[in-house]
């Protein structure tokens, strides 16, 4: 699971409201998560296709992981890190080289969910994400209703996901697996409309900080980015079938 969801925060608010400011904004939002969803399924297809590129990852003849494997699963939460601290230090163009290389190495980490489960199922659960996404990004959209405090709340069931996933690390439980499964799906699929919410209000100028437009619309589509791949990741544990 990409537990490294981003939290940053703009301040000094500035109200100016102006729709056809918010809807490029989100369309930059939303061509950035493409993006980046693009680069990292060629990435992940690429690996898990070619025996060339993946005995890179996994020894022949013991079939342990080598250490470029432990680096790039652990490398997008140093990316997410640095991204996410050091927004409004970094220029544009390094935080899109930053974004650019976060998306092929979490492709490349994501070769191994390719490999344990099939083909079909793999594809059945993408496009079930991918409605689910979309349902619930147009109902962010347009819903009234300020999703703040929901969206706090969900943050700490996301939090205490983490810690179950670590903990569970030791215990191996197939029953606690599922049921952070079930309960993340439930996470991502409504912090998906939290966060299309508050991107819109940060389109409209709600909340606009030290950062540029550019590089809010970047850091908005890694924050829909993480929510559609964490949302894959937990439907394709409880619906996909393994090889």
């Amino acid at each position: 699971m990409e537990n490294n969801k981003p939290d940053y925060v703009y301040d000094n608010v500035i109200q100016i409201n102006e729709a056809d400011s918010t809807r490029r904004f989100l369309a930059n939002v939303f061509m950035w998560m493409f993006v980046a969803l693009g680069l990292s399924a060629a990435c992940a297809y690429l690996f898990a296709s070619s025996p060339a590129l993946l005995q890179f990852m996994v020894d022949p003849a013991t079939h342990s992981l080598s250490g470029l494997a432990y680096l790039v699963m652990f490398a997008p939460l140093a990316f997410v890190l640095i991204m996410s601290f050091g927004v409004n230090r970094i220029s544009y163009p390094v935080l899109a080289i930053l974004f650019v290389a976060y998306s092929a190495v979490t492709g490349i980490s994501l070769s191994f969910w390719l490999l344990a489960f099939t083909a079909s199922s793999v594809l059945g659960v993408f496009l079930t994400t991918s409605i689910v996404f979309g349902i619930m990004a147009i109902a962010g959209y347009t819903t009234k209703t300020d999703l703040t405090k929901f969206g706090s709340i969900l943050i700490m069931f996301l939090i205490g996901i983490v810690v179950a996933s670590l903990v569970n690390m030791f215990l191996h439980s197939t029953g606690l697996q599922m049921l952070i499964s079930y309960i993340g799906v439930a996470v991502f699929v409504g912090l998906t409309a939290y966060d299309v919410q508050k991107l819109k209000n940060i389109g409209a100028g709600v909340t606009y900080g030290d950062a540029t437009a550019s590089k809010m619309a970047l850091m908005g589509g890694l924050t829909l980015y993480l929510d559609f791949i964490n949302l894959f990741l937990f439907l394709l544990r409880i619906f996909g079938r393994r090889r």
